[in-house]
């Protein structure tokens, strides 16, 4: 059974940083893309923020987060990162990892990002 636990949230001052981890059992990591998600307050959709192909090479961002967000991953120890920087009020809420290229499916219980002053 394919399971995800995402790490790595926490409270932060807008401008700050974070980095968010995505780790992976129970299929082949090493062979599938991956996505991240996010669920901004108040709304039920979960919102595409990054994906990123099996090895790596290639990756895309919405535009919300072009410029300031950094997918990547480490297939060796099947995990997946999101680094977050400069990061603005709007980017509050709950972030998931996602197998595959879209936003639905198995996910894990998610990471807190509250950014706030």
């Amino acid at each position: 059974e394919a399971q995800l636990v995402e790490s790595g949230g926490g409270l932060v001052q807008p401008g700050g940083s974070l980095r968010l981890s995505c780790v992976a059992s129970g299929f082949s990591f090493g062979t599938t893309a991956m996505t991240w998600g996010r669920q901004a307050p108040g709304r039920i959709s979960i919102e595409w923020v990054s994906w990123i192909y099996s090895d790596g090479r290639q990756t895309d961002y919405a535009d919300a987060g072009k410029g300031r967000f950094t997918t990547s991953r480490d297939n060796a120890k099947n995990t997946l990162y999101l680094q977050l920087d400069n990061l603005r009020t709007g980017d509050t809420g709950p972030y998931y990892c996602f197998r595959g290229f879209n936003v639905f499916g198995t996910r894990g219980q998610g990471t807190q990002v509250p950014v706030s002053s």
